[in-house]
């Protein structure tokens, strides 16, 4: 039997190579508004916007349209781009965020196994629906999770409680005598995936990727190839995506 029943994944930075999508998206969207060359620099400044508002919707700061168009206006303003294409240019963007899926490695291996030994697995997103619904349909992820809890569906964002109310709600109607050791939240951002493990009193598992910094919370799980998270769920893996 395994030692987890049930496991809540975060998807983009988790599962899916996010920066990959990201860049790729970026320099469609340049094109398709003829806005230039989209630079390895405007990316990179891109991206560290990106997270500055997103960590401001996660302490409630600012709500999720003033994240999905302020990043974009910032990033334009700061580049003297046309700030009046924003709006079009986040739903152009939204869509092609769903063209490039790349999974990080081992990925699929786990997912599967997991699956195969009977775990529940859950897929808990702040990204946005339209975005989500197109590349979980497209990497096929949608056919492995048993549920998929988005964040504009749920009504709140992790890492409030609220977020994961239906999810452990859902986990608790099919396995009425689980307890919360017998779960974890498996992703990669301290402020959204692992407060939100904390929020609720599950074990927390952080998928460290090369370059991220320490963790200033006692997490449960450090791991940076996801295959360990096969190994603490007491899973097997097909002997192909063994650890070394």
């Amino acid at each position: 039997m395994p030692n987890l029943y049930a496991l809540l994944w975060d998807v983009d930075g988790t599962i899916l190579d996010f920066f990959t999508a990201q860049k790729n998206a970026l320099r469609a969207c340049f094109a398709r508004f003829g806005l230039g060359e989209c630079s390895e620099e405007m990316i990179l400044a891109y991206d560290g916007i990106n997270h500055v508002f997103w960590e401001r919707l996660e302490r409630g700061e600012i709500t999720k349209p003033e994240v999905l168009l302020g990043r974009f206006d910032e990033l334009f303003r700061r580049y003297d781009l046309d700030r009046s294409v924003v709006p079009a240019f986040n739903d152009e963007y939204q869509i092609r965020l769903g063209d490039t899926i790349c999974f990080y490695p081992h990925a699929i291996e786990v997912l599967d196994a997991c699956r195969r030994a009977g775990v529940l697995q859950f897929a808990v997103t702040n990204g946005t629906k339209i975005a989500q619904t197109r590349k979980l349909a497209r990497s096929g992820l949608g056919e492995i999770f048993d549920a998929v809890y988005i964040s504009e569906d749920v009504g709140y964002e992790k890492p409030n409680p609220l977020f994961f109310a239906p999810v452990l709600a859902e986990i608790r109607r099919r396995i009425p005598a689980i307890r919360p050791e017998q779960m974890m939240i498996v992703g990669d951002s301290l402020t959204s995936d692992m407060q939100g493990g904390f929020n609720v009193g599950i074990p927390t598992c952080w998928y460290r990727r090369p370059g991220m910094p320490d963790a200033d919370l006692p997490l449960t799980h450090v791991v940076s190839d996801l295959r360990d998270v096969a190994r603490i769920a007491g899973v097997q893996l097909p002997s192909s995506a063994e650890m070394p």
